[in-house]
């Protein structure tokens, strides 16, 4: 199981990745979809919340074409995320779901925010 840490990037780096032209996306499948599925989430999420200096993204490989995909937040823009009712989070889920079937994988979205991932370390809850 493999964790990459948030890069913000520009919306013409994430397009291109949601695209999935330039040549460093020509690396084997899976590691294309999966930045291309980061990307697109990592946008959304900057869109949405109001201090993307503390936000992480982590992705992890759970078994083939299965990705854990975990943002991390302040507690204010976990929130804001999740939105009333869970509502915002809910519809996240399932775009990224929709993009991640069509590439035939399966996708898990996790919203915490850094005291309950710190919590979660501690307890040795990793999953």
């Amino acid at each position: 199981m493999s964790y990459r840490n948030f890069i913000p990037r520009s919306p013409q780096t994430v397009a291109e990745s949601l695209r999935g032209n330039g040549s460093r996306y020509m690396m084997d499948s899976m590691q294309a979809v999966t930045e291309r599925l980061r990307n697109f989430l990592q946008f959304v999420a900057i869109k949405l919340i109001d201090d993307p200096s503390q936000a992480q993204l982590k992705v992890a490989e759970l078994g083939p074409r299965k990705l854990r995909f975990k943002l991390v937040l302040a507690q204010a823009d976990v929130a804001m995320l999740i939105g009333r009712n869970g509502f915002t989070a809910s519809a996240i889920r399932s775009v990224l779901k929709a993009a991640a079937d069509k590439e035939g994988v399966q996708v898990n979205l996790q919203i915490h925010s850094h005291e309950e991932e710190a919590e979660i370390l501690a307890r040795g809850d990793h999953h």
